[in-house]
Order: structure tokens, then sequence, then C-alpha cells
């Protein structure tokens, strides 16, 4: 069993046992969280370094934020630990060139809950993510799942390389739009992945249902989307019954519910919105609660089997548990993983079609 998963020994098995000097590369969340396992596992950081931009005189959690170039002309041989987000090109290229450079690790911490992705977790879990693998439509979503859990073991960006498919390959060959969809799109932050279906069926469409519980996300959005007919924007979160909800507002793509927020925000569902009227492609990216989505659309998703377009990659579970929970609802289904470039493994897709 989990024969397709190759790597045993942890990023941070790896890094423990490190005798050269660990620079961590980048500040912020990311940077904090890692830290925080680092210091659980007595794992020293060397120092700390930043794109050049960002440098000017900043310290980061004590330290001086250093430039690259700076490390490598004190230091000989040194490890990289990558701590942000990579979605674009030109960053991604840049770490390729570091990684080309340096040994370099990108530790798998998840966006949203506890815990740390290890092969004891995998073992823990290893009747889910079997029957994920062996449910899988294409030998292709099988490589990507058994990189994608290879990388967040082990930190190497090698295993997302490998796997990495454009939107359009995943649009022309999976997700198939037509010209009449009716498109219930979680987590709408500003439109843009309305936009970007809208290029798939050259702007036909039947109706769009979005929601967006941020309020600077969902005015960003109402902008976006003004003058165009039966759109349906909602100030809210999508979630499995509707009511109302704690929610700490970020202003981006991480503002989600939080039980220590004091803010309250509309919460949703799928089912309630839509009646009686047929999705027939929904897009959940909802910071870690697909799930409460995923059953707010069940009936929709039981009855009337509309494509699905699902984030795995915001909780640790979400790479066995969603597919499962998808499967339960409609076996009809057939599952496809994909990965788009980011790195570490955001961007890693359910797709469920017929």
């Amino acid at each position: 069993m989990l024969s397709f998963i190759t790597e045993k020994q942890s990023c941070w098995e790896r890094l423990k046992a490190e005798k050269r000097p660990i620079f961590i590369y980048g500040m912020g969340d990311g940077a904090l969280k890692i830290m925080s396992v680092f210091r659980s596992r007595e794992i020293a950081v060397s120092g700390i370094f930043a794109s050049d931009d960002f440098v000017r005189g900043h310290s980061f959690e004590g330290f001086r934020v250093h430039k690259l170039a700076e490390i490598e002309e004190a230091v000989d041989d040194f490890v990289v630990v990558l701590a942000f987000a990579a979605g674009y090109q030109e960053i991604v290229d840049k770490i390729q060139d570091i990684a080309s450079r340096h040994t370099l690790y990108v530790p798998d911490v998840p966006v949203v809950g506890q815990g740390l992705f290890t092969y004891e977790y995998c073992q823990e879990n290893a009747d889910k993510i079997q029957k994920v693998y062996d449910s899988l439509a294409d030998d292709y979503s099988r490589k990507v799942y058994a990189n994608i859990l290879n990388f967040k073991i082990s930190g190497k960006i090698e295993y997302l390389s490998a796997v990495t498919s454009t939107k359009a390959e995943i649009y022309k060959k999976i997700v198939r739009p037509g010209l009449n969809e009716l498109y219930v799109d979680l987590g709408a932050y500003n439109g843009d992945t309305i936009k970007e279906l809208l290029e798939y069926t050259y702007g036909k469409y039947a109706a769009v249902y979005a929601l967006e519980p941020d309020k600077k996300n969902f005015r960003k959005l109402i902008r976006n989307i003004e003058g165009m007919n039966r759109i349906y924007a909602y100030n809210a979160a999508a979630w499995c019954m509707d009511g109302e909800l704690p929610f700490a507002a970020k202003a981006g793509r991480q503002s989600a519910i939080s039980a220590d927020s004091e803010n309250v925000v509309r919460a949703l569902t799928v089912d309630s919105i839509l009646g009686k009227k047929a999705a027939t492609i929904i897009k959940m990216d909802v910071e870690g609660f697909e799930r409460e989505a995923i059953w707010g659309a069940a009936q929709c998703i039981a009855h009337h089997s509309p494509k699905l377009m699902i984030s795995l990659y915001h909780r640790n579970e979400d790479i066995f548990e969603l597919p499962l929970l998808i499967k339960t609802l409609n076996p009809a289904y057939k599952l496809y993983i994909r990965h788009q470039l980011y790195i570490p493994a955001w961007e890693t897709n359910l797709y469920a079609v017929l």
C-alpha cells in the first residue's frame, strides 16, 4: 500500500540533521510558521534573506534581513528554506535558479489547521489516500497525486515542476465549459475566475452566482462585473447552512472564517441560493472550508452533477478527505487532479466531471 510514496524522510528531519547553515528566504506568515516548527524541533536558523527590493534595512524575528548576494559572499555552502508562496513564472524561475546553486527545501505548512504533512501522517491515513489514488480517472492524475504527496513530505520542488499544467490545458481537456453554463463561484475574490471562465465561453453564459465574504474584495467584484447581466453577487461565505459566521477580513485571498474574529459575515449554502435551479459548474476556493461548502451544495452535487473545481491545498486532510466526500455524494463522477504553477503545492485542485 502507498507504493507511490517514495519519500519517507520529511524535510524537517533532513533540516534537523543538517550541518550547514540554514537561511530562510522570505518574511511573513509562512516564515513565522516555519520558524515555529524550527523552534519545536530545535532546528537552528542562521539568518534571513529577502528579494533585493524588500531588504531596505529590515529586521525580522530578531534577524537582520540580508540580500542573497551578501550571504553567498560570506558563506561558502548553505541551505535555503523558502518561506513564501510563488505563483508567477518570473518568481518561480528565480527560485529554480537558487535551487540550482544551493540545497533548497520548501516545507509544507498548512494554510489552515494544525499538524505537519509527513510520511507517518500518510501512513495514519493510508486507506483513504490509497482509495483516492485508485479512484482517479487517468494516469496523469495519479502521477500528480503521487508527486504532490511526495513534495509535501520532502519539500523538494522538482516534484512540482514535473506535474505543472496550464489553465488552458485544464479548461480545454477536463472542464470543457460550454456556452450556456450556470456557474457558481465560491470565493469569487475580485471576479478573476469569472473572467477566466468567460474567456473559454466567448463571454457566453446562462447565469453566474458569486459569493465573496470579504467586503473590500466584494467591492472590487462588484466593480468588475458592472454592466454584466445575470450575475448575482453575494457578500457572503459559502457554508453548510445559512446563518452568520465570525470572519477575519484581510482584503486579499487569505480572508477567512475565524473563530477569533469579532466580525461576522453572512453565510449561505449553494442549495439555498439556487433553489430548484441546477448549477453546471461550481468552483470552490474558500480558504480551508471547502468541506462545509461541499455539504452546502450536496443536493446540487448529488442530483445535478455539476462540474466541480475544488481547491485541495488549504488543510492537510483536504488532499484525501475532499475527493472521498465528492465520490460519496455522487459516485458517478470521474475525478482528476491537476497542479498549476505554484510553489508550494497551492493551486492543486480536484476536478470532478461526468
